[in-house]
């Protein structure tokens, strides 16, 4: 993100509320996904400035986020990656996260 990157964050509303969230990913629900991201739609998102733009996809576990990358390197987003793991591995990282709840919060020692 720092270099560019747009995180998207694909989970439902629900899923975002109930594990937490990433501060700063743009949040795009999975079913709206390729036409809110693709330069050559009237409906796509300001971020959705060309086919070069990185696109780093996240959901809770990792396996949405690679069918729906693939599915961002289809329409010609070729730098369309995702994260390994999903939320649940960047939050259990350490990564910036808020609103942790549950079995993803950090353990205070």
């Amino acid at each position: 993100m720092r270099r560019g990157a747009l995180l998207v964050d694909i989970r439902p509303a629900a899923q975002r509320a109930a594990e937490g969230h990433v501060p700063g990913a743009l949040v795009i629900e999975r079913n709206v996904l390729e036409w809110r991201l693709d330069p050559a739609c009237a409906a796509r998102l300001p971020e959705a400035t060309g086919h070069d733009v990185r696109v780093i996809v996240l959901c809770s576990e990792g396996y949405t986020s690679s069918l729906a990358a693939a599915s961002l390197q289809d329409l010609g987003l070729a730098r369309a990656t995702d994260v390994a793991g999903g939320f649940r591995a960047w939050a259990a990282a350490g990564l910036p996260a808020a609103g942790l709840t549950g079995r993803h919060a950090p353990l205070r020692g």
